[in-house]
């Protein structure tokens, strides 16, 4: 089992910034690959961003809507993998989930942190 809890998520203005943290426990070592995915009202829930997790490079990837705003990174100290969101956009607001796959367990969602951009 692996258990995910988000946080970060507030209201912010249009250009703002903020970080989301996903703080990863249970069977980590399981974990294959960390990422954040986010669901807009009225829409589906979509990839933000990945990174890879059980190899010695991590490869990241990145949604288009996103790339050169948003960046992940990794704390290994303290499981958990955080992102940076820069020069937010009314777009970006949305509830960010984090989730998990694993190698042998399927995968893991978090509960969730809203997002909201104002302009």
């Amino acid at each position: 089992q692996v258990q995910l809890v988000e946080s970060g998520g507030d209201l912010v203005q249009t250009g703002g910034s903020l970080r989301l943290s996903c703080a990863v426990s249970g069977d980590t070592h399981k974990v294959k690959e960390m990422g954040w995915y986010r669901q807009a009202p009225g829409k589906q829930r979509e990839m933000v961003a990945t990174v890879t997790t059980g190899s010695a490079t991590n490869h990241e990837n990145y949604a288009d809507a996103v790339k050169g705003r948003f960046s992940l990174s990794i704390d290994h100290a303290e499981n958990t993998v955080h992102l940076q969101m820069n020069d937010l956009l009314a777009q970006d607001t949305a509830v960010y989930y984090c989730n998990a796959q694993t190698w042998t367990q399927g995968e893991y969602w978090g509960q969730g942190t809203q997002v909201t951009v104002s302009s």
